[in-house]
């Protein structure tokens, strides 16, 4: 059941800035006006957040060996950090990676499995992205119908293999640690990761098959991790428009010239720069090279990356804040949310107008997120 309210004494962020005037929601979308009044002084209203790639959720699924049973109870219980983070739609990242334990096919299918059970229990939209590893050349077919059957439409290509070791014969870092971690014998793990990297020959052919495919199937398509102008030029060649954490500033620079999305991580901004010695989120705000900030592997980043830009003079509060609302909501085609225009999706976020901490998020117009002072108003 969604609310009818009118939200008064706040400030609503528009594209044009924060505004006093009231705001109302109906039938789970911005209404021009009407509703029950709710007196939100000393806070801000602002679109609701939109995640275009997180893993977080994986902490709730296997928090220890063993200790999640059911999926679904874990996605619930990541819905709930989503929300209280002002996230309203989410996308959720999950692995189809011959890394094997959380990120091997097996679990891809449960993971799958659950948020198709407690889809319609939540009120956060969850969707799924499938990031693929393109070296598993003999899981194509497997692949392309287990996004079919999920209705996944997202797809992610990553390549996670230590070519540069494999290629020396080398014994890559921590192959023991990683394979004892999924159970998995190491020595046999090392040769699975042998012979896919002596396999990669095979890739082209049976990407550019794949990539046609999904891409006649309408889903949408990104590359992860690139470096290079050629490499995302080829990515864009496929149909995989969107460039996620491109690593320099060469090949977020190629994606715009293309125009492709750039999608960079909030944590990034958060910490100051990557934590590796990439790109620079911040840098690359500055420069114009981001549409759409993520959470990557925290949730909290989002709201607080946006701030910090707007504190910073990167952008005003309006620009930033398109980083995590309207800007990912493009990205992922989503044309329904992302600002507070009359006829949106009633997806929006309560914040404290003194300490910026989340106080209530609405997504379609249902409370997904309450607490203290503003839950007693809603509810009062």
């Amino acid at each position: 059941m969604t609310l009818s309210l009118r939200f008064i004494n706040a400030e609503v962020l528009h594209p044009g800035g924060l505004s006093a005037a009231p705001l109302s929601i109906a039938d789970g979308v911005i209404a021009p006006d009407g509703g029950r009044a709710v007196d939100l002084s000393g806070y801000m209203i602002l679109p609701g957040i939109v995640d275009a790639h997180g893993d977080g959720f994986e902490r709730h699924l296997a928090p220890r060996r063993g200790a999640m049973k059911d999926v679904g109870e874990g996605l619930i219980a990541a819905e709930a950090e989503l929300a209280a983070n002002g996230v309203t739609t989410a996308v959720l990242a999950q692995f189809y990676s011959w890394e094997g334990g959380m990120r091997g096919p097996d679990f891809a299918q449960r993971v799958m499995e659950g948020l198709g059970r407690i889809r319609g229990e939540v009120v956060t939209d969850l969707r799924a992205q499938l990031r693929f590893e393109l070296s598993m050349v003999d899981d194509y077919d497997t692949v392309a119908a287990f996004i079919a059957a999920h209705e996944i439409g997202y797809v992610v290509f990553n390549d996670h293999l230590p070519h540069e070791a494999l290629a020396a014969g080398k014994r890559p870092p921590r192959l023991t640690g990683q394979a004892l971690r999924i159970g998995r014998n190491p020595e046999k793990h090392l040769a699975a990761m042998q012979a896919l990297h002596a396999g990669m020959h095979r890739v082209p052919a049976a990407l550019a098959h794949l990539t046609a495919d999904l891409a006649r199937a309408g889903v949408r398509m990104g590359s992860h991790d690139d470096r290079t102008e050629a490499g995302r030029a080829e990515w864009q060649r496929l149909g995989a428009t969107i460039a996620e954490f491109p690593e320099t500033i060469e090949a977020a620079e190629a994606a715009r010239a293309g125009g492709d999305s750039i999608v960079m991580g909030a944590p990034n901004v958060v910490r100051g720069g990557s934590h590796n010695g990439n790109a620079s989120a911040p840098d690359m705000a500055a420069m114009g090279l981001i549409d759409a900030l993520a959470s990557d592997y925290h949730y909290p980043s989002l709201r607080r990356a946006a701030f910090l830009l707007a504190d910073a003079g990167i952008h005003d509060l309006a620009g930033a804040w398109h980083l995590v609302s309207k800007g990912p909501a493009q990205v992922l085609g989503l044309a329904d949310r992302g600002d507070l225009a009359p006829g949106q999706r009633a997806d929006l976020v309560v914040i404290d107008s003194r300490t910026r901490r989340v106080a209530a998020t609405l997504a379609g117009g249902r409370i997904s997120h309450a607490a203290g002072d503003v839950a007693e108003r809603l509810f009062g």
